[in-house]
Protein backbone atom coordinates (compact mmCIF):
# COMPACT_ATOMS: atom_id res chain seq x y z
CA UNK A 1 0.00 0.00 0.00
CA UNK A 2 1.20 3.51 -0.90
CA UNK A 3 0.45 7.29 0.19
CA UNK A 4 0.26 10.21 -2.27
CA UNK A 5 2.78 13.07 -1.70
CA UNK A 6 2.30 16.53 -2.65
CA UNK A 7 5.13 18.19 -3.87
CA UNK A 8 4.14 22.28 -3.11
CA UNK A 9 7.04 24.54 -5.32
CA UNK A 10 7.09 27.76 -3.47
CA UNK A 11 10.54 29.16 -5.83
CA UNK A 12 8.22 31.71 -7.30
CA UNK A 13 7.39 33.04 -3.98
CA UNK A 14 10.09 31.81 -0.97
CA UNK A 15 12.71 31.25 -3.77
CA UNK A 16 12.24 34.79 -4.83
CA UNK A 17 12.61 36.23 -1.05
CA UNK A 18 16.55 35.54 -1.76
CA UNK A 19 17.93 39.11 -2.36
CA UNK A 20 18.39 39.69 -5.87
CA UNK A 21 16.37 37.12 -7.00
CA UNK A 22 13.22 38.97 -7.67
CA UNK A 23 11.74 37.98 -10.84
CA UNK A 24 9.40 39.91 -13.72
CA UNK A 25 6.05 38.89 -14.76
CA UNK A 26 7.14 36.80 -17.78
CA UNK A 27 10.38 34.87 -16.03
CA UNK A 28 8.03 33.92 -12.97
CA UNK A 29 5.15 32.68 -15.74
CA UNK A 30 7.71 31.09 -17.53
CA UNK A 31 9.04 29.62 -14.72
CA UNK A 32 5.48 28.25 -13.69
CA UNK A 33 4.70 26.57 -17.03
CA UNK A 34 7.84 24.45 -16.81
CA UNK A 35 6.86 23.34 -13.39
CA UNK A 36 3.43 22.33 -15.02
CA UNK A 37 5.18 20.21 -17.25
CA UNK A 38 7.04 18.95 -14.03
CA UNK A 39 3.52 18.03 -12.76
CA UNK A 40 4.02 20.31 -9.21
CA UNK A 41 0.80 19.21 -7.60
CA UNK A 42 0.59 22.83 -5.85
CA UNK A 43 2.53 26.13 -7.33
CA UNK A 44 3.24 28.72 -4.84
CA UNK A 45 3.08 31.64 -7.12
CA UNK A 46 3.91 34.63 -5.17
CA UNK A 47 2.14 37.03 -2.66
CA UNK A 48 -0.44 39.14 -3.93
CA UNK A 49 -0.80 41.84 -1.64
CA UNK A 50 2.87 42.67 -1.21
CA UNK A 51 2.51 44.65 -4.91
CA UNK A 52 1.19 45.57 -7.65
CA UNK A 53 3.95 43.54 -9.81
CA UNK A 54 3.18 40.69 -7.58
CA UNK A 55 -0.54 40.75 -8.08
CA UNK A 56 -0.18 40.69 -11.74
CA UNK A 57 2.50 37.96 -11.94
CA UNK A 58 -0.26 35.82 -9.87
CA UNK A 59 -2.74 36.87 -11.74
CA UNK A 60 -1.42 35.62 -15.02
CA UNK A 61 0.21 32.04 -13.85
CA UNK A 62 -3.94 31.55 -12.29
CA UNK A 63 -5.13 32.18 -15.94
CA UNK A 64 -2.57 30.44 -17.73
CA UNK A 65 -1.58 27.27 -15.88
CA UNK A 66 -4.35 24.36 -15.82
CA UNK A 67 -2.94 21.18 -14.47
CA UNK A 68 -1.37 22.43 -10.88
CA UNK A 69 -3.36 24.31 -8.22
CA UNK A 70 -2.29 27.51 -8.19
CA UNK A 71 -1.63 29.32 -4.29
CA UNK A 72 -1.15 33.09 -3.29
CA UNK A 73 0.47 33.69 0.06
CA UNK A 74 -1.54 35.72 2.37
CA UNK A 75 -0.53 37.32 5.92
CA UNK A 76 -3.56 36.77 8.43
CA UNK A 77 -5.72 40.02 7.53
CA UNK A 78 -8.72 40.82 5.36
CA UNK A 79 -6.63 42.58 3.17
CA UNK A 80 -3.95 40.39 1.66
CA UNK A 81 -6.76 37.71 1.77
CA UNK A 82 -9.14 39.98 -0.29
CA UNK A 83 -6.42 40.29 -2.73
CA UNK A 84 -4.65 36.72 -3.21
CA UNK A 85 -8.91 35.86 -3.99
CA UNK A 86 -8.61 38.32 -6.68
CA UNK A 87 -5.47 37.10 -8.33
CA UNK A 88 -6.26 33.46 -8.16
CA UNK A 89 -10.12 34.11 -9.84
CA UNK A 90 -8.58 32.43 -12.80
CA UNK A 91 -7.43 29.90 -11.56
CA UNK A 92 -8.68 26.33 -12.29
CA UNK A 93 -7.64 25.17 -8.74
CA UNK A 94 -6.50 27.93 -6.24
CA UNK A 95 -5.37 28.07 -3.08
CA UNK A 96 -5.00 30.74 -0.08
CA UNK A 97 -2.13 30.32 2.32
CA UNK A 98 -2.52 32.44 5.21
CA UNK A 99 -0.08 32.38 8.14
CA UNK A 100 0.78 34.40 11.67
CA UNK A 101 3.85 33.57 14.15
CA UNK A 102 2.62 31.36 16.74
CA UNK A 103 6.18 31.30 18.60
CA UNK A 104 6.49 33.29 21.68
CA UNK A 105 9.59 34.90 20.45
CA UNK A 106 7.50 36.10 17.29
CA UNK A 107 4.69 36.94 19.05
CA UNK A 108 6.22 39.38 21.79
CA UNK A 109 8.83 40.80 19.58
CA UNK A 110 7.41 41.08 15.85
CA UNK A 111 3.82 41.08 15.93
CA UNK A 112 3.46 42.67 19.65
CA UNK A 113 0.66 40.38 20.08
CA UNK A 114 -0.44 38.03 22.51
CA UNK A 115 -1.25 34.23 22.19
CA UNK A 116 -5.13 34.68 22.32
CA UNK A 117 -5.42 37.79 20.05
CA UNK A 118 -2.67 35.49 17.75
CA UNK A 119 -5.36 32.33 18.24
CA UNK A 120 -8.36 34.85 17.23
CA UNK A 121 -6.54 36.04 14.24
CA UNK A 122 -5.48 32.66 13.21
CA UNK A 123 -9.56 31.59 13.75
CA UNK A 124 -10.93 35.07 11.72
CA UNK A 125 -8.30 34.67 8.71
CA UNK A 126 -9.01 31.02 7.51
CA UNK A 127 -13.03 31.64 8.20
CA UNK A 128 -12.21 34.40 5.75
CA UNK A 129 -10.74 32.60 3.63
CA UNK A 130 -12.86 29.82 3.48
CA UNK A 131 -15.27 31.68 2.12
CA UNK A 132 -13.77 32.62 -0.77
CA UNK A 133 -12.39 29.70 -1.80
CA UNK A 134 -12.43 25.86 -0.93
CA UNK A 135 -8.48 25.37 -0.51
CA UNK A 136 -7.15 27.09 2.34
CA UNK A 137 -3.64 26.27 3.76
CA UNK A 138 -2.25 27.77 7.14
CA UNK A 139 1.25 27.92 8.70
CA UNK A 140 1.71 28.78 11.85
CA UNK A 141 5.18 31.07 11.08
CA UNK A 142 8.36 29.85 13.01
CA UNK A 143 6.09 26.72 14.00
CA UNK A 144 8.59 24.40 15.41
CA UNK A 145 9.66 27.11 18.09
CA UNK A 146 6.47 26.97 19.53
CA UNK A 147 5.14 25.81 22.18
CA UNK A 148 3.25 22.65 21.86
CA UNK A 149 0.06 23.31 23.99
CA UNK A 150 -0.60 26.81 22.18
CA UNK A 151 0.42 25.61 18.74
CA UNK A 152 -2.21 22.71 19.06
CA UNK A 153 -4.83 25.12 20.34
CA UNK A 154 -4.46 27.17 17.07
CA UNK A 155 -4.18 24.29 14.92
CA UNK A 156 -7.43 22.68 15.76
CA UNK A 157 -8.92 25.94 15.81
CA UNK A 158 -8.31 26.57 12.19
CA UNK A 159 -8.58 23.26 11.05
CA UNK A 160 -12.10 23.69 13.04
CA UNK A 161 -12.81 26.70 10.54
CA UNK A 162 -12.15 25.17 7.46
CA UNK A 163 -8.46 24.57 6.89
CA UNK A 164 -7.52 21.75 4.60
CA UNK A 165 -3.62 21.65 4.97
CA UNK A 166 -1.65 22.35 7.85
CA UNK A 167 2.29 23.14 7.43
CA UNK A 168 4.34 23.37 10.21
CA UNK A 169 7.50 25.82 9.12
CA UNK A 170 10.41 25.12 10.34
CA UNK A 171 11.41 28.69 9.72
CA UNK A 172 14.73 29.34 10.71
CA UNK A 173 16.72 26.12 10.01
CA UNK A 174 16.58 25.04 13.78
CA UNK A 175 15.32 21.53 13.62
CA UNK A 176 17.37 18.32 13.15
CA UNK A 177 15.57 15.30 11.76
CA UNK A 178 14.44 12.97 14.48
CA UNK A 179 12.89 15.92 16.38
CA UNK A 180 11.05 17.40 13.76
CA UNK A 181 9.74 14.08 12.91
CA UNK A 182 8.62 14.07 16.27
CA UNK A 183 7.09 16.86 16.75
CA UNK A 184 4.98 16.47 13.54
CA UNK A 185 4.13 13.34 14.95
CA UNK A 186 3.40 14.59 18.15
CA UNK A 187 1.07 17.51 16.69
CA UNK A 188 -0.94 15.11 14.90
CA UNK A 189 -1.90 12.69 18.04
CA UNK A 190 -2.39 15.66 19.83
CA UNK A 191 -4.85 17.62 17.41
CA UNK A 192 -8.43 15.84 17.78
CA UNK A 193 -9.58 16.79 14.15
CA UNK A 194 -5.98 16.18 12.94
CA UNK A 195 -7.29 13.89 10.35
CA UNK A 196 -9.42 16.44 8.46
CA UNK A 197 -6.52 18.31 6.89
CA UNK A 198 -3.62 17.27 4.97
CA UNK A 199 0.03 17.61 6.77
CA UNK A 200 2.54 19.48 5.25
CA UNK A 201 6.14 20.77 6.14
CA UNK A 202 8.09 23.81 4.98
CA UNK A 203 12.44 23.42 5.93
CA UNK A 204 14.88 26.16 5.72
CA UNK A 205 18.19 25.17 5.32
CA UNK A 206 19.94 26.85 7.80
CA UNK A 207 21.88 23.95 8.90
CA UNK A 208 22.20 22.28 6.30
CA UNK A 209 18.97 19.91 6.57
CA UNK A 210 15.89 21.37 5.03
CA UNK A 211 15.40 18.13 2.91
CA UNK A 212 16.69 15.67 5.93
CA UNK A 213 13.89 17.46 8.21
CA UNK A 214 11.37 17.40 5.41
CA UNK A 215 11.63 13.73 4.80
CA UNK A 216 11.57 12.96 8.61
CA UNK A 217 8.69 14.87 8.49
CA UNK A 218 7.10 13.06 6.32
CA UNK A 219 8.35 9.67 7.63
CA UNK A 220 7.94 9.85 10.95
CA UNK A 221 5.38 12.68 11.59
CA UNK A 222 3.39 11.33 8.37
CA UNK A 223 2.92 14.62 6.58
CA UNK A 224 1.61 14.62 2.80
CA UNK A 225 2.64 17.40 1.42
CA UNK A 226 6.58 18.82 1.21
CA UNK A 227 7.34 22.72 0.51
CA UNK A 228 10.35 23.08 -1.54
CA UNK A 229 11.81 24.99 -4.35
CA UNK A 230 13.99 24.74 -7.64
CA UNK A 231 17.51 24.34 -6.43
CA UNK A 232 17.15 25.06 -3.15
CA UNK A 233 16.51 28.57 -3.80
CA UNK A 234 15.34 30.30 -0.79
CA UNK A 235 16.40 33.62 1.26
CA UNK A 236 19.64 32.71 3.75
CA UNK A 237 20.84 28.93 3.33
CA UNK A 238 17.52 27.94 1.44
CA UNK A 239 14.69 25.94 1.45
CA UNK A 240 14.37 22.38 0.74
CA UNK A 241 15.48 20.96 -2.44
CA UNK A 242 12.59 20.08 -4.70
CA UNK A 243 14.91 17.63 -7.16
CA UNK A 244 16.54 16.00 -3.92
CA UNK A 245 12.64 15.41 -2.26
CA UNK A 246 11.58 13.97 -5.49
CA UNK A 247 14.68 12.04 -6.10
CA UNK A 248 14.78 10.34 -2.75
CA UNK A 249 11.47 9.47 -2.30
CA UNK A 250 11.20 8.07 -6.26
CA UNK A 251 15.19 5.95 -5.48
CA UNK A 252 14.25 4.41 -1.97
CA UNK A 253 10.14 4.09 -2.95
CA UNK A 254 11.37 0.96 -0.51
CA UNK A 255 11.69 2.56 2.15
CA UNK A 256 9.19 5.56 2.13
CA UNK A 257 6.39 3.67 0.22
CA UNK A 258 4.71 7.08 -1.71
CA UNK A 259 3.91 7.46 -4.73
CA UNK A 260 3.94 11.30 -6.98
CA UNK A 261 2.69 13.32 -9.42
CA UNK A 262 5.85 14.73 -10.77
CA UNK A 263 7.63 14.14 -13.89
CA UNK A 264 11.33 14.26 -13.04
CA UNK A 265 12.42 14.11 -16.60
CA UNK A 266 11.78 17.88 -16.59
CA UNK A 267 14.01 18.43 -13.33
CA UNK A 268 17.40 19.39 -15.17
CA UNK A 269 15.10 22.26 -17.75
CA UNK A 270 13.82 23.66 -14.40
CA UNK A 271 16.85 23.84 -12.48
CA UNK A 272 18.59 25.52 -15.60
CA UNK A 273 15.60 27.85 -15.98
CA UNK A 274 15.71 28.76 -12.38
CA UNK A 275 19.08 29.15 -12.30
CA UNK A 276 19.94 31.84 -15.85
CA UNK A 277 16.70 33.28 -14.26
CA UNK A 278 17.53 34.10 -10.89
CA UNK A 279 21.68 34.65 -11.27
CA UNK A 280 22.23 31.87 -9.22
CA UNK A 281 24.69 29.34 -10.42
CA UNK A 282 24.29 25.93 -9.32
CA UNK A 283 27.06 24.40 -7.63
CA UNK A 284 28.94 21.53 -9.81
CA UNK A 285 28.22 18.89 -7.27
CA UNK A 286 24.69 19.52 -5.99
CA UNK A 287 23.16 16.64 -5.96
CA UNK A 288 20.40 15.76 -8.71
CA UNK A 289 21.28 18.88 -10.87
CA UNK A 290 25.08 19.78 -10.53
CA UNK A 291 27.19 19.41 -13.55
CA UNK A 292 29.11 16.54 -11.39
CA UNK A 293 26.28 15.03 -10.51
CA UNK A 294 27.05 11.86 -12.63
CA UNK A 295 30.46 12.36 -13.66
CA UNK A 296 32.84 9.70 -12.43
CA UNK A 297 36.35 10.39 -12.17
CA UNK A 298 37.72 7.93 -10.41
CA UNK A 299 39.48 4.78 -11.74
CA UNK A 300 37.79 2.61 -10.12
CA UNK A 301 34.47 4.08 -10.21
CA UNK A 302 34.60 4.24 -14.36
CA UNK A 303 36.26 0.41 -14.39
CA UNK A 304 32.73 -0.07 -12.35
CA UNK A 305 30.39 1.99 -14.53
CA UNK A 306 31.74 0.37 -17.88
CA UNK A 307 31.45 -3.00 -16.44
CA UNK A 308 28.07 -2.24 -15.04
CA UNK A 309 26.28 1.35 -13.95
CA UNK A 310 24.87 0.27 -10.72
CA UNK A 311 27.70 -0.11 -9.60
CA UNK A 312 28.31 3.38 -8.83
CA UNK A 313 24.50 5.32 -9.93
CA UNK A 314 21.49 4.76 -8.20
CA UNK A 315 19.44 6.86 -10.83
CA UNK A 316 19.73 7.39 -14.31
CA UNK A 317 21.03 10.68 -15.59
CA UNK A 318 18.44 10.40 -18.56
CA UNK A 319 15.24 10.35 -15.40
CA UNK A 320 16.00 13.48 -14.52
CA UNK A 321 16.47 15.36 -17.65
CA UNK A 322 20.38 14.92 -18.39
CA UNK A 323 20.91 13.03 -21.54
CA UNK A 324 18.19 14.32 -23.92
CA UNK A 325 19.18 16.64 -26.62
CA UNK A 326 22.69 17.73 -25.44
CA UNK A 327 23.74 19.18 -29.30
CA UNK A 328 20.74 21.51 -30.06
CA UNK A 329 20.98 23.82 -33.25
CA UNK A 330 23.07 25.08 -35.27
CA UNK A 331 23.20 27.60 -38.07
CA UNK A 332 21.70 26.19 -40.54
CA UNK A 333 18.75 24.99 -38.33
CA UNK A 334 15.52 26.68 -39.25
CA UNK A 335 12.58 28.61 -37.44
CA UNK A 336 10.27 25.92 -36.92
CA UNK A 337 12.96 23.99 -35.11
CA UNK A 338 14.03 26.34 -32.89
CA UNK A 339 10.48 26.83 -32.04
CA UNK A 340 10.37 22.89 -31.47
CA UNK A 341 12.97 23.40 -29.42
CA UNK A 342 11.72 26.49 -26.99
CA UNK A 343 9.02 23.87 -26.68
CA UNK A 344 10.59 20.83 -25.74
CA UNK A 345 12.73 23.48 -23.14
CA UNK A 346 9.26 24.24 -21.65
CA UNK A 347 9.30 28.37 -22.71
CA UNK A 348 6.32 29.86 -24.38
CA UNK A 349 6.87 33.24 -25.61
CA UNK A 350 4.67 35.83 -25.49
CA UNK A 351 3.85 36.49 -29.40
CA UNK A 352 4.94 35.75 -32.87
CA UNK A 353 6.63 38.98 -32.05
CA UNK A 354 9.01 37.93 -29.30
CA UNK A 355 9.42 34.78 -31.27
CA UNK A 356 11.03 36.41 -33.82
CA UNK A 357 13.14 38.20 -31.84
CA UNK A 358 14.57 35.67 -29.77
CA UNK A 359 15.05 33.83 -33.28
CA UNK A 360 16.91 36.41 -34.65
CA UNK A 361 19.19 36.62 -31.66
CA UNK A 362 19.80 32.44 -32.05
CA UNK A 363 20.59 33.36 -35.51
CA UNK A 364 23.43 36.07 -34.68
CA UNK A 365 24.62 33.50 -32.16
CA UNK A 366 24.68 30.77 -34.20
CA UNK A 367 26.80 32.67 -37.15
CA UNK A 368 29.96 32.95 -34.25
CA UNK A 369 29.29 29.34 -32.24
CA UNK A 370 28.78 25.95 -34.51
CA UNK A 371 26.92 24.04 -31.75
CA UNK A 372 24.23 25.92 -29.97
CA UNK A 373 23.40 23.97 -26.43
CA UNK A 374 19.81 23.28 -24.59
CA UNK A 375 21.78 26.25 -22.02
CA UNK A 376 22.65 28.52 -25.33
CA UNK A 377 19.21 28.85 -25.53
CA UNK A 378 17.95 28.93 -22.68
CA UNK A 379 20.52 32.13 -21.74
CA UNK A 380 19.12 33.99 -25.12
CA UNK A 381 15.42 33.51 -24.37
CA UNK A 382 15.92 34.64 -20.18
CA UNK A 383 18.79 37.72 -21.84
CA UNK A 384 14.82 38.42 -24.04
CA UNK A 385 12.72 38.09 -21.18
CA UNK A 386 12.89 41.41 -19.48
CA UNK A 387 9.48 43.42 -20.55
CA UNK A 388 9.21 46.38 -22.33
CA UNK A 389 8.40 48.17 -19.59
CA UNK A 390 11.27 47.77 -17.35
CA UNK A 391 14.00 47.97 -20.76
CA UNK A 392 15.04 51.62 -19.53
CA UNK A 393 18.64 50.85 -20.53
CA UNK A 394 19.65 48.36 -23.44
CA UNK A 395 22.70 46.94 -24.68
CA UNK A 396 23.26 48.58 -28.53
CA UNK A 397 27.32 48.02 -29.04
CA UNK A 398 31.11 48.27 -27.14
CA UNK A 399 34.05 48.76 -27.91
CA UNK A 400 37.33 48.64 -25.69
CA UNK A 401 41.02 48.13 -26.12
CA UNK A 402 43.62 46.62 -23.54
CA UNK A 403 47.34 45.94 -23.83
CA UNK A 404 49.58 44.71 -21.51
CA UNK A 405 51.34 47.71 -19.79
CA UNK A 406 48.50 50.05 -20.70
CA UNK A 407 45.05 50.64 -19.00
CA UNK A 408 42.31 49.17 -20.54
CA UNK A 409 39.73 52.04 -22.39
CA UNK A 410 35.88 51.03 -23.25
CA UNK A 411 33.20 52.92 -25.29
CA UNK A 412 29.81 51.69 -24.63
CA UNK A 413 26.81 52.24 -27.23
CA UNK A 414 23.26 51.91 -25.30
CA UNK A 415 19.49 52.92 -24.79
CA UNK A 416 18.07 54.95 -22.08
CA UNK A 417 14.03 55.00 -22.83
CA UNK A 418 14.65 54.03 -26.56
CA UNK A 419 17.30 57.08 -27.02
CA UNK A 420 21.18 56.02 -27.82
CA UNK A 421 23.99 57.13 -25.48
CA UNK A 422 27.87 56.87 -25.45
CA UNK A 423 30.20 56.08 -22.85
CA UNK A 424 33.52 55.94 -22.80
CA UNK A 425 36.41 55.43 -19.81
CA UNK A 426 39.16 53.38 -18.64
CA UNK A 427 39.14 50.81 -15.98
CA UNK A 428 41.48 48.19 -14.44
CA UNK A 429 40.50 45.66 -16.85
CA UNK A 430 38.20 45.66 -20.01
CA UNK A 431 34.84 44.67 -17.90
CA UNK A 432 35.84 47.41 -15.50
CA UNK A 433 35.99 50.18 -18.11
CA UNK A 434 32.89 48.93 -19.80
CA UNK A 435 30.59 49.46 -16.63
CA UNK A 436 32.70 52.36 -15.64
CA UNK A 437 31.43 53.73 -19.30
CA UNK A 438 28.18 53.11 -18.72
CA UNK A 439 27.97 54.73 -15.36
CA UNK A 440 29.63 58.06 -16.21
CA UNK A 441 26.01 58.79 -18.45
CA UNK A 442 23.39 56.80 -16.15
CA UNK A 443 25.59 57.55 -12.59
CA UNK A 444 22.99 55.25 -10.61
CA UNK A 445 24.81 55.23 -7.19
CA UNK A 446 24.69 51.75 -6.77
CA UNK A 447 26.78 49.52 -4.92
CA UNK A 448 27.83 46.37 -7.19
CA UNK A 449 27.24 43.75 -4.35
CA UNK A 450 28.26 40.44 -6.73
CA UNK A 451 29.92 39.74 -9.81
CA UNK A 452 29.74 36.46 -11.66
CA UNK A 453 30.82 34.71 -14.37
CA UNK A 454 29.69 31.33 -15.30
CA UNK A 455 30.31 29.29 -18.66
CA UNK A 456 27.13 27.83 -20.00
CA UNK A 457 28.35 24.63 -21.81
CA UNK A 458 31.75 23.61 -22.61
CA UNK A 459 34.71 24.63 -24.49
CA UNK A 460 36.19 27.89 -24.80
CA UNK A 461 33.19 28.79 -27.48
CA UNK A 462 30.82 28.47 -24.54
CA UNK A 463 28.51 31.58 -23.86
CA UNK A 464 29.95 33.41 -20.88
CA UNK A 465 27.08 34.18 -18.27
CA UNK A 466 27.76 37.00 -15.98
CA UNK A 467 25.60 38.22 -13.29
CA UNK A 468 25.96 41.35 -11.38
CA UNK A 469 24.06 42.55 -8.35
CA UNK A 470 23.46 45.52 -7.54
CA UNK A 471 22.42 47.28 -4.49
CA UNK A 472 20.87 51.12 -3.97
CA UNK A 473 18.23 52.84 -1.26
CA UNK A 474 17.90 49.16 0.55
CA UNK A 475 16.92 47.11 -2.85
CA UNK A 476 18.82 44.53 -4.07
CA UNK A 477 18.31 43.23 -8.04
CA UNK A 478 20.36 40.77 -9.96
CA UNK A 479 20.89 41.52 -13.89
CA UNK A 480 21.68 39.05 -15.95
CA UNK A 481 23.79 38.88 -19.49
CA UNK A 482 25.12 36.28 -21.71
CA UNK A 483 27.24 36.73 -24.96
CA UNK A 484 30.54 34.66 -26.14
CA UNK A 485 32.05 37.88 -25.09
CA UNK A 486 32.49 38.42 -21.65
CA UNK A 487 33.06 41.74 -21.68
CA UNK A 488 29.77 42.05 -23.69
CA UNK A 489 27.71 40.27 -21.31
CA UNK A 490 29.08 42.03 -18.33
CA UNK A 491 27.48 45.08 -19.79
CA UNK A 492 24.03 43.79 -20.63
CA UNK A 493 24.09 42.00 -16.78
CA UNK A 494 24.84 45.47 -15.75
CA UNK A 495 22.61 47.78 -17.84
CA UNK A 496 19.54 44.41 -16.88
CA UNK A 497 20.17 45.22 -13.45
CA UNK A 498 19.36 48.98 -13.84
CA UNK A 499 16.91 48.62 -15.79
CA UNK A 500 15.52 46.24 -12.54
CA UNK A 501 17.08 48.95 -10.08
CA UNK A 502 14.22 51.63 -11.97
CA UNK A 503 11.46 49.51 -11.39
CA UNK A 504 8.88 50.75 -9.21
CA UNK A 505 7.47 47.68 -7.79
CA UNK A 506 8.01 47.58 -4.18
CA UNK A 507 7.96 44.45 -1.95
CA UNK A 508 7.02 43.32 1.16
CA UNK A 509 9.08 40.27 2.29
CA UNK A 510 7.18 37.49 3.96
CA UNK A 511 8.40 33.99 5.86
CA UNK A 512 6.47 31.43 5.84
Amino acid sequence: MTDKLIIFDTTLRDGEQSPGASMTRDEKLRIARQLERLKVDVIEAGFAASSNGDFEAVQAIANAIKDSTICSLSRANDRDISRAAEALKGANSARIHTFIATSALHMEKKLRMSPEQVLEQAKLSVRFARNLVADVEFSPEDGYRSDVDFLCRVLEAVINEGATTINVPDTVGYAVPELYGNFIKTLRERVPNSDKAVWSVHCHNDLGMAVANSLAGVKIGGARQVECTINGLGERAGNCSLEEIVMAVKTRRDYFQLDMNIDPKHIVAASRMVSQTTGFVVQPNKAVVGANAFAHASGIHQDGMLKARETYEIMRAEDVGWSSNKMVLGKLSGRNAFKQRLQDLGVQMESEADTNAAFARFKELADGKSEIFDEDILALVSDDSVTHEQEQYGFVSLSQHSETGERPRASVVFTVDGKEVRGESDGNGPVDASLKAIETHVKSGAEMVLYSVNAISGSTESQGEVTVRLQNSGRVVNGVGADPDIVVASAKAYLSALSKLQSKSDRVAAQG
